[in-house]
């Protein structure tokens, strides 16, 4: 590797010419894509659970052999309905690393969020945390499969079992992976799957919800299209979380090519393993390998005091050269509104959540990255660590 590769911000022309993001789009096979939308034209069937939907559901049911997969417009609805089916009320503990939509799915219902601390080894909810957390207004648990690997699901599931309470896992991220062989789909009370563009597998915009519980999937049905059940016969309360002809079009198209997407998600990721093996203070969050896992996130955690500079100052680093990495889930739920105003002494029982939310870079993947890509943000990243006094001194300077 190249550590003398001068840096933009030390007056060398950018690195890309074009910006290279995290969450990039992966397009399936155009021309299938356009046939299906076609077809959907002629038909004039655009929404309202169309053959496409149909197909998609039924697709998803068997690959991850789950009893009942719901199509829905976004995982975000997709929670609001599940918590509202669930009857969750009072309390629901969930992590605050995630993305805000877990926590305001609930406090959209007037449900209050109890942000729990994560694991530092798993990024997941930890445990241990959460029974301490619960109280007599608790409903439910929340879990997230951050990055697509599980939660601690045996030992949620024990205590959700004990202590009565409800058990949904935003599995946002984790679509084609599994947890002790099983896919998941198939934990807790149900979960919660998002298809949007920036996901892996996309359905331009979607999401959908699986359970093996019968009552439970008639019930989210009903309530994802206003209480319909047949024409002009609305039995219980509803909303409008239908996904459309198109976004399940897209999604099919992107299934045909789930196998390939994941491979380059792989090699990608083995890609960086290796070229940022030896840089000091930059440590891969690696995935288990005896799973099946779609690998769509590369995860590293800065350490300053190895590194030289911190998180945010390898992030305008690489931002300088056209490399559009993110800081997730920056800064916490937590220390977002309306939570921080609810909450404003939340950080001290998040400590490892507050560490987390400092220091997690994502660099871009996908099928609009490649190898040479890589070697390119590996120079990016080596040249700013070997420079780390001048790159700080830089900044300290204004950046002038």
């Amino acid at each position: 590797m190249n550590n003398t590769r001068p840096l933009a911000i030390l007056g060398a022309a950018q690195a890309f010419a074009e910006p290279l993001h995290v969450g990039r789009p992966n397009i399936g096979d155009r021309e299938r894509l356009m046939a299906r939308l076609n077809d959907m034209l002629d038909r004039r069937w655009l929404t309202n659970n169309g053959p496409y939907v149909q197909e998609l559901e039924r697709n998803l049911e068997r690959i991850l052999g789950v009893k009942h997969c719901i199509a829905m417009c976004n995982a975000t609805v997709a929670l609001e309905i599940v918590i509202r089916a669930l009857e969750l009320k009072g309390e629901v503990i969930v992590p605050s690393f995630t993305f805000i939509a877990t926590a305001h799915a609930l406090q959209w219902q007037e449900i209050t969020p109890v942000f729990c601390d994560v694991d530092p080894a798993t990024h997941t909810l930890d445990p241990y945390r959460v029974e301490e957390l619960i109280t007599p207004r608790t409903t439910g648990i929340i879990g997230v499969h951050v990055w697509g690997r599980p939660c601690n699901i045996k030992a949620l599931a024990e205590i959700a079992q004990r202590r009565q309470l409800k058990l949904l896992f935003d599995a946002a991220h984790a679509f084609g992976c599994t947890a002790g062989g099983r896919h998941i789909g198939n934990f807790g009370d149900a979960e919660v799957f998002s298809f949007h563009a920036t996901k892996f597998f996309n359905a331009f915009e979607g999401g959908a919800v699986t359970t093996n519980d019968d009552a439970l999937a008639a019930k989210i049905r009903l309530m994802k299209n206003f209480g319909f059940s047949g024409y002009d016969n609305v039995i219980y309360i509803g909303t409008n979380g239908k996904m459309s002809e198109a976004s399940a079009a897209m999604a099919l198209t992107s299934l045909e090519s789930l196998d390939s997407f994941i491979a380059t998600n792989r090699a990608n990721h083995e890609t960086y393993a290796a070229t940022l093996a030896d840089l000091p203070g930059l440590k891969l969050v690696r995935y288990d390998g005896t799973e099946r896992n779609n690998y769509q996130y590369v995860v590293v955690e800065v350490n300053e005091s190895q590194a030289g500079l911190n998180r945010d100052e390898l992030i305008k680093v690489l931002h300088a050269e056209n490399v559009i990495a993110r800081r997730y889930f920056y800064p916490g739920c937590h220390r977002m509104e309306p939570y921080h105003s609810f909450f404003p002494h939340a950080r001290l029982l998040l400590p490892h959540t507050e560490a987390l939310a400092d220091r997690v870079l994502v660099l871009p993947t996908g099928t609009a990255v490649n190898s040479r890509d890589i070697g390119t943000i590996g120079d990016i990243l080596s040249s700013a660590i070997a420079n780390a006094p001048v790159v700080r001194a830089h900044e300290e300077q204004g950046g002038q």
